[in-house]
This record gives C-alpha cells, structure tokens and sequence, in this order.
C-alpha cells in the first residue's frame, strides 16, 4: 500500500503544480518581450521547481515560500503586459522587480538546503538557515505590500481551482500572444525598450535619477572627470544619511556615463549580503544568472567578456563590515578590479576603502553635510517656497544640513508646517524622524546601524566618548581629550574608531565633533553617565 501524503506534501505538490504553470506562462511571456529582468526572474524559478520534488526538510515553510512566489509572479507578468498600453514602468516597480529577483536567489539557496544530501547546508553555522528563512520572507512580504497582495494559503479546498486558473491564465496569454501580429510584437517591445530601457542587459534595474540633488555639483565633476580619463574604481564615503546613493545614482545617469558604457551598467544594493557569495549571488542575479552555490567565477567572466561595464556596489560596508568576511570580500573586488574593462564606484558609510584594491586618484573625500544654500534648496524643493527663511533656517539647525535629516524633517513641515515641527522636536527630538522602515527613512535607524558597526564594537569605549561629545557642540581638541581625564580606555584609539565609521569629524581647527542629529540621538538614547562628566567640571 503506498504512503500517504502528509498535509505539508500535499500543500508543496500544489503550489509546485501552480507554479510550474505561471512559470511557463513566464517563459512564453519572456520569448515575447525578451526582456532580461523576467528572463532572470524564469531561470530562477525554474532552477527553484526542479528541486521541489526532493525536498526533505521544512516542507511548510517551502510551501509558504511558493505561495508567495506564486503570488508575486502573477503581479509583476500583470505589470509588464499592461504596459502594453504604452506607460513606461515607473522606477519603484522596477526597483521591486530588482528586488524580487533578489530574493528569489536567496530562496533558491534556502530550498536547495532542504533537498535530501544536500552539500550546501554544511556551510550554515546553527541559526543561519532560520535567518535566512526569515530574510527570505521579509523580501517576499516587502513584494506583497508593494503590489498590494492579500496572502493566501493554498488549502485543500481551493487547490484545485487555484490550479484551473493559473492554467486558464497561461491560455489567455498563449492566445494573446498567437494574435499579435510581428509587428505587434515589436511595437510591444520598442515601448519596454524605451528611453532608459535600451539595453538587453538588466538596465530594467537600475534604480531612477534622484529628482532633488543639491550641494554635490564639485563631487560629481570628480567623478566624471576620473571616468573621462580612463577606468575608474572609486569609493564614495561619509557618514550615514550624507547623500553617498544618491551620488552615485546620479553619476550613474550622467550623460557622458551613460554615454560610455551605455546598457552595461548595474547597480546593486548589497545591503542583502553577507558573504561574497551571496554578494556574488546578487550581482549575478542583475546579469540574469542562474542561482548557484557560489557565483564569483561565473561574474567575473561575464565582466571579462562583455563590453566596457559599470558596476556600482551600493552600501557595500553591510558585507565588508564583519571581519569574518572582510577578507573574502576585498579579494573579490581585487579580482573585479583586475578586469580592465570594468569600471567599479562603492559607496560605503565610514570613511575608510576597502584594502586590496588600487582605487583611482586622486581620491574622493568623505561627504560633508551640504552647504547651507545647497540645503535650503533642498528643503524649499521638498516643501515649497511658503515658508519663512527664519523658521526654515531654525529646522535646518536641527539637521547640522545632514541631506537625510533635511529631507526627513521637510517632509514633516510639508504636511504639518515649521512651526509645529519645532515645537515636537523639543520633545521628540530624533524620534519624530525615526518612524520609517529603513535607515533611508529612519534616521536613528541609520545611526544605530554605525554605532552596531564592528569598528564600533571592538572599541566599546568609543561609545562613552561619543556620549561625552553628544554634550559639548564645540567638541574636543587631541590636548583635551589627553588631558582631561576621562576614564575611557585608549581614549585616542577611540576616537579613530568615530572617525573610521564618520560619527565624528574633525573641524577646520582639529577639534573632534559631532553632528546635531547624532548629538541628539545620543543624548536621548545614552547620555554620558555621571562619571564622564565629573572629569569635563574639574578640567573645564
């Protein structure tokens, strides 16, 4: 008598039969369009189904995985065939298009490590896998609130009619696609091609040109000018919330740039990562790769092939941080940077480059806060020009022109107005900024993300002395620090330590200091105790 299936076995066999179909439905839509963003999406996914059937372990969150999966592919082929109507994709649809392809690749690895023998799962530390499940379901969920997906769980009941109707999908497109006359089809493709869309390559992923940039005219001339005298590899450095992506996304649509390398530019958000492999796997997932245990070689020979590329690493500290990694990743930008052809730009927060690479000079430095012109520009971009430049002026005062304070603040003042906002930040403080999901949108976030930092941590002092400085606007000077007192051990070391990751800066006069969104975080969050303070009475 044969087994009988469990319920998680029967709930796997169906969503795998729905997904099969929609992905074939995929692939017909891909032989039409030719458009290398789904033409990724489908390699993954079918790489992803093969496995299905040996799956051994973890079977209902596989399933789940599916479901979700299922659900995501049926929204973006909705997208992409009414576009037919002649709208260009608009930048955040690409963007989750871009991320969607990413997360697929990490569920790849997820499921591979359930199959039965599976040789990747020896490379998971205890808690890894859980953690990767989870970052798996966060990308996944994140696709879901975009598209404006209700979730489902495919149960017994509904299976079948689940399954009638991805069949009955994959008719109406077949259908669709057979009426269409060739020139039809290639009306259909000029107008995904169009204006940016030019390249057979995953330019379909690049992220937009920012709308609102200012202050950094002098920094972007730099760059360019170091792309017009050959290949380049460049690192854009500052503190968190200084405006390093939005730098390189508009470098990256710089005329002359674009007229350089054309279609062949990419940039990834590495902020997924934690490995080069997984660095690798997304790089490889924007060149339309199929999902692999470790991409590396098969990136660097797609760069050592192709045309003349760019390759921009955006937030590239989140992999390189951890030392356990920092040397695999700086050897794989050594091999990147062997290729003559290519030409890379990083940003990372901090104000140190990775080792092992010969980054063209001269080389640019960290990013200050803006200029105060460039920063009421900024603002009166945001909030139109109906406020007082007094009261605009006091609200830029609380940003020390840090771009991600201004531009978080402006918007507040652009629903509630100068006035009430001023009078929340007396209470407030940072936290009336810190309501976002991420460090782009979440400022506290964005500093608790430096302070987490490993150059941070192997120094736990160097958070007393930023405590200390969060209380002393005109900062401290190399002889102060010395002799005042503090008891905080290798007091110096810890100020390189605030330097390294930018949540300090040295003024014009070579006192140590700290913006006023960092002094207010930490005066909110971890004010200097009693006993740092006592030394700054007897010295001052």
């Amino acid at each position: 008598m044969p087994r009988q299936l469990t319920t998680p076995e029967i709930r796997l066999n169906n969503i795998a039969t729905c997904v099969t179909i929609t992905a074939n439905t995929l692939a017909a839509l891909v032989d039409t369009l030719k458009i290398s963003a789904l033409e990724a999406i489908l390699n993954t996914t079918q790489s992803l189904m093969k496995m299905v059937e040996t799956i051994k372990q973890d079977k209902n969150d596989c399933a789940e995985l599916m479901e979700y999966i299922h659900q995501l592919l049926n929204a973006i082929m909705g997208v992409y065939i009414e576009s037919d109507t002649g709208a260009e994709l608009p930048p955040s649809v690409l963007n989750q298009v871009a991320k969607f392809t990413e997360t697929l690749h990490k569920i790849h690895t997820f499921v591979e490590a359930q199959q039965s023998g599976s040789k990747i799962k020896k490379f998971f530390r205890q808690g890894e896998l859980s953690t990767l499940l989870k970052g798996c379901k966060e990308g996944l969920q994140q696709g879901l609130d975009f598209f404006q997906i209700r979730t489902t769980t495919i149960v017994l009941a509904n299976a079948r009619e689940m399954r009638d109707q991805a069949q009955l999908r994959h008719q109406e497109l077949l259908n669709i696609l057979e009426t269409m006359s060739s020139s039809d089809s290639a009306s259909l493709i000029s107008k995904m091609y169009s204006g940016s869309y030019t390249s057979s390559n995953s330019i379909s992923m690049l992220p937009a040109e920012p709308k609102i940039f200012h202050g950094r005219d002098s920094e972007l001339a730099e760059i360019v000018k170091l792309f017009n005298q050959g290949t380049p590899r460049i690192a854009i450095l500052g503190a968190g919330g200084m405006g390093k992506t939005s730098l390189a996304r508009t470098a990256l649509h710089h005329e002359q740039i674009t007229t350089k390398y054309q279609g062949n530019r990419f940039f990834i958000a590495c902020d997924t990562a934690s490995s080069k492999a997984e660095l690798a796997g997304l790089i490889g997932a924007h060149l339309g790769m199929k999902p692999g245990k470790d991409l590396t070689q098969a990136v660097l020979h797609y760069f050592s092939d192709a045309p003349p590329s760019l390759l921009i690493l955006d937030n590239l500290e989140t992999v390189w941080e951890p030392v356990e990694s920092r040397k695999h990743i700086e050897e794989f930008l050594s091999l990147l940077t062997d290729i003559t052809s290519l030409a890379l730009m990083v940003t990372m927060r901090g104000a140190e480059r990775p080792a092992k690479v010969q980054w063209t000079r001269p080389f640019l430095m960290p990013l200050q806060p803006l200029a105060p012109d460039a920063a009421r520009k900024m603002f009166i971009d945001i909030v139109d020009n109906r406020h007082s430049m007094e009261e605009v002026d006091q609200v830029l005062h609380l940003t020390d022109n840090m771009p991600l304070s201004i531009s978080l603040l402006a918007h507040l003042v652009d629903m509630e107005g100068c006035t009430e906002i001023l009078s929340r930040w007396e209470i407030e403080k940072t936290s009336l900024i810190s309501e976002g999901y991420d460090k782009r949108s979440n400022l506290e976030l964005s500093i608790s993300l430096s302070l987490s930092s490993p150059r941070i941590t192997s120094m736990p002092h160097s958070q007393d002395l930023l405590a200390l400085l969060s209380i002393l606007p005109d900062g401290l000077s190399d002889v102060e620090l010395k002799q005042s007192k503090f008891p905080i051990q290798d007091i110096l070391g810890c100020k390189v330590a605030l330097l390294r990751t930018a949540l300090a800066y040295t003024d014009d006069h070579k006192r140590l200091k700290v913006l006023v969104p960092v002094r207010e975080y930490m005066g909110r969050l971890s004010p200097p105790t009693d006993q740092m303070i006592r030394p700054l009475l007897t010295h001052f």
